[in-house]
């Protein structure tokens, strides 16, 4: 039996991988950048601070503006989120396409380990209309929720093209418009999330989700 890698070594448990799809484009300099580092760092805490999800939940962040892997998938007690700045275009189809690979390449890993995993999320955070071509991406979000390979969840911060990605996100789990520079309350619901998904049975039934009192559901 061949010898896994020694991070499923050290820790085998099921593992519940979530990526941050993080716009960083010139548009959120100033104010809503520095909400998302604060954000994302209470976010590591907080998951951190669960004992069973600090052994499950693995995070990856991909910033967009231009789309560069900031952090590869690691257990929430390895993340340290990296100083975002904002800066670029919006190419959100890139972005997207890029994690969803960054994704499949993650479930190979684990099969090749012996680990099992709960169906990942994608969290997609803009401000921004797509600069690039983004038609393809949505497809593919679709047809992957449609074979229950992920949970896409999409927020628009203040000047998001909603209606982009509304054509984006399932019907059944449309855009949330954050309220104001939320992000804090935003990773909290998130972690709070991450640890009620990490604590049921692998494979089992959707979990019930916290209120979303962070934003407003974009009809």
């Amino acid at each position: 039996m061949p010898i896994g890698l020694p991070e499923f070594v050290d820790n085998p448990e099921p593992r519940c991988p979530v990526i941050l799809l993080c716009d960083t484009s010139g548009s959120m300099s100033g104010e809503p950048i520095n909400a998302l580092n604060a954000g994302l760092a209470a976010f590591k805490e907080d998951v951190y601070l669960d004992e069973v999800a600090s052994l499950r939940v693995e995070v990856a962040l991909v910033t967009f503006g231009p789309v560069q892997l900031a952090q590869d998938f690691v257990t929430i007690d390895n993340f340290t989120s990296p100083r975002l700045f904002a800066d670029g275009g919006t190419p959100m189809g890139e972005a997207i396409e890029y994690a969803l690979d960054l994704l499949e390449r993650r479930k190979v890993t684990y099969k090749n380990n012996g680990i099992q995993y709960y169906r990942p999320w994608m969290f997609l955070i803009t401000d921004g209309a797509p600069t690039d071509r983004w038609y393809n991406a949505a497809q593919q979000i679709r047809q992957a929720e449609a074979q229950r390979r992920l949970l896409f969840f999409a927020v628009g911060v203040k000047g998001a093209d909603m209606n982009t990605l509304r054509q984006i996100a399932l019907p059944e789990r449309p855009p949330v418009v954050l309220d104001g520079l939320k992000f804090r309350e935003m990773f909290h619901w998130l972690s709070t999330s991450m640890k009620r998904v990490s604590s049921s049975q692998v494979g089992g039934t959707m979990i019930a989700l916290p209120p979303v009192g962070w934003g407003q559901i974009a009809t």
